[in-house]
């Protein structure tokens, strides 16, 4: 059995601010505590809730299943540590380098990550509802599964992320950079990307309903049977777009650019199509009962 200690707050002040420090491997720990540094250390089980872990190295950690809620970790180096099913919930991550880490299924919680590097980092599964990822560096990153509802990812670098049946409900994503992208059957719902880079992304069977997509640039994405009842993509960019058999009953696409779009098989039932570019669209097996067309027109097109 693994020897665990119990090390009280005097020993461990003035760096350690929680009550008590649990660890299965004493000697790592006190190499930490003493030094600041334990790289590749097995920290598996810790406990240093809310403790100032401000600037530490940690790299290449073993950090499973330990309890770091609302510790410090500022600065702090954890390239390639394992934060599997870790509680970082309300944790302070500010310019922490989380690069290639191992973060799945991790409670991140209301955590602070203004700033964070996460670069190529696998985030899957992991709990991130209404974390503040503002000016975070999350390109490459795996987050298919993660629960984001709510969290402040506006002018993040989302390049080739995974976003695969991620939930986004209500998040804002504007002006985020999401080139390349997999949001495939990711929830979008009444989420904000207004001005957002989506070129190229995978949004198949991606739901955004009530999504503000206002001046977006959805060029080339594939948006196969999306669903987009009543979203904003007023002036958005969607030239050469996949839209086949995608919902767009009561969307906003006034003044978007369509040119070159393919809309077979789509529904745009009560769309609002004001001064939108359809160069080059085939619109004969589309949905347009009581759309408005560009001309500011009423369509029957579709009508039972």
């Amino acid at each position: 059995m693994k020897l665990k200690i119990l090390v009280s707050a005097f020993l461990l002040a003035p760096l350690w601010l929680a009550t008590s420090v649990k660890a299965e491997n004493p000697e790592q720990l006190r190499q930490l505590l003493d030094t600041k540094k334990c790289e590749n250390c097995d920290l598996s089980g810790v406990n240093l809730s809310g403790v100032n872990l401000s600037g530490v190295v940690l790299r290449g950690a073993n950090l499973l299943d330990a309890n770091l809620s609302e510790a410090n970790l500022s600065r702090a180096q954890l390239v390639g540590a394992n934060l599997s099913v870790a509680n970082l919930r309300g944790a302070n991550l500010l310019n922490t380098n989380l690069g290639r880490a191992n973060l799945t299924r991790t409670d991140l919680r209301t955590t602070k990550l203004e700033g964070t590097y996460l670069r190529d980092a696998n985030l899957s599964s992991t709990n991130l509802s209404e974390a503040d990822l503002t000016s975070a560096d999350l390109s490459g990153v795996n987050l298919s599964g993660a629960n984001l509802s709510r969290a402040d990812l506006s002018g993040v670098n989302l390049v080739r992320a995974n976003l695969r049946g991620a939930n986004l409900g209500r998040a804002n994503l504007s002006k985020t950079n999401l080139n390349s992208a997999n949001l495939s059957v990711a929830d979008l719902r009444e989420t904000n990307l207004s001005g957002a880079n989506l070129i190229a992304a995978d949004l198949i069977r991606a739901i955004l309903l009530d999504a503000k997509l206002g001046d977006a640039n959805l060029g080339g994405a594939n948006l196969t049977d999306a669903h987009l009842i009543n979203a904003d993509l007023g002036n958005s960019n969607l030239i050469g777009a996949n839209l086949l058999r995608a919902n767009l009953r009561e969307a906003n696409l006034k003044g978007a650019n369509l040119r070159s779009v393919s809309l077979r098989n789509a529904n745009l039932f009560d769309a609002n199509l004001k001064d939108a570019d359809l160069t080059g669209v085939n619109l004969n097996q589309v949905i347009l009962c009581g759309a408005t067309m560009p001309d500011g027109s009423k369509s029957q097109q579709g009508c039972q």
